[in-house]
């Protein structure tokens, strides 16, 4: 259960920027505790200190944001700004943000992105931002939703649009920021009816320059989750569905739901699918204290499906959908790198 909206801006933003003032005074103690408890782990044993110099500098941008946000919150006191203006300002500020953690990433984890994206006809080009996209991605790696809205924003001028869990809300500047967007939170016993509400109200009035980025699997892949995906597609009925997921070897199932409601809501949208590896093993914190490598490198690979290529019917579109999956899944197991070195 999340505290409510007035404890989170009135006590989580504060806490954050008091954490962030504690953290600078106190880094030279973390480096000393955090150098130490890496001599258990194989050499360069550079490990703790980047991670400890990557918090610093996320909580230090995080309070800045927060600064920012509470600058346009003043500013726009008696809707000075309009709506226009207050989205762009907004945008502008995830983007300042989201560039400069992907810096600091660069600089402290050495971490490299390479995209294999297909050569733009000049049609493709004519077309880029008239229209709105709906964006499925795999869910893989830490970081891969900051990476893909980062690039989407950056690389590609958009202004992305996601359904996210309620509990990122305890994030005070994601907190702050996302909820001035639009984007949604769904809490995690959310009935699916209500997630696909969210979708078909964040799709319905797309304007050309926007994205909604989707991640159709629910969670990042695991053997368990894997294997809890498959029967659930058998409890249901669904055997064909189970016997496709079976020779998924990267990811998870997708739960067609969303995506398909993403499309009827924006029909003129053209569909983006994204296949990403590089982090994959990189689940949970302790995967990242142990396995994380001397360098951070990340290889991803984007297609696009026009609207007007974009099957007709329910079950047409859910075949359609479980084929570009495998099709990511093929991509992966052509790309993933050997495991390498740790630090």
């Amino acid at each position: 259960m999340l505290p409510p909206r007035i404890i989170r801006r009135l006590v989580l933003a504060p806490l954050v920027i008091a954490l962030t003032v504690a953290a600078v005074l106190t880094l030279p103690v973390w480096l000393i505790v955090v150098t130490a408890a890496s001599l258990r782990l194989p050499p360069p044993q550079r490990r703790g200190t980047r991670l400890v110099w990557f918090a610093v500098s996320w909580l230090t941008l995080e309070s800045m944001a927060l600064i920012a946000c509470l600058w346009l919150w003043i500013i726009d006191l008696g809707g000075r700004l309009s709506h226009d203006e207050r989205e762009e300002r907004h945008y502008a500020l995830v983007k300042w943000l989201l560039s400069n953690v992907y810096g600091a990433a660069v600089r402290i984890f050495g971490l490299s992105v390479e995209i294999d994206e297909p050569r733009a006809t000049s049609e493709e080009l004519s077309r880029r931002l008239t229209r709105p996209v709906i964006v499925l991605s795999r869910h893989a790696g830490p970081g891969d939703s900051v990476l893909l809205v980062h690039h989407l924003l950056t690389r590609y001028g958009r202004r992305p649009r996601i359904v996210m869990k309620a509990a990122l809300q305890l994030d005070p500047s994601l907190d702050v920021m996302v909820n001035r967007l639009p984007n949604a939170f769904v809490p995690p016993d959310a009935e699916t009816g209500g997630v696909i509400t969210e979708i078909r109200r964040l799709a319905s009035d797309m304007d050309p320059d926007d994205a909604l980025v989707i991640f159709p699997e629910g969670g990042n892949f695991t053997p368990k989750r894997r294997r809890r995906a498959i029967l659930r597609l058998e409890d249901r009925g669904l055997r064909e569905e189970a016997a496709r997921a079976r020779r998924l070897e990267h990811l998870l199932p997708p739960r067609p739901n969303g995506a398909l409601a993403a499309i009827e809501a924006c029909p003129t949208a053209d569909v983006v699918f994204v296949a990403h590896t590089g982090l994959d093993d990189l689940v949970t914190l302790g995967d990242i204290w142990h396995r994380l490598p001397v360098r951070a490198e990340i290889r991803a690979g984007w297609w696009r499906v026009r609207a007007e290529d974009v099957p007709e019917g329910r079950e047409e579109r859910i075949t359609w959908l479980f084929d570009q999956w495998d099709r990511i899944d093929t991509w992966i197991t052509e790309h993933r790198a050997a495991p390498v070195s740790e630090g």
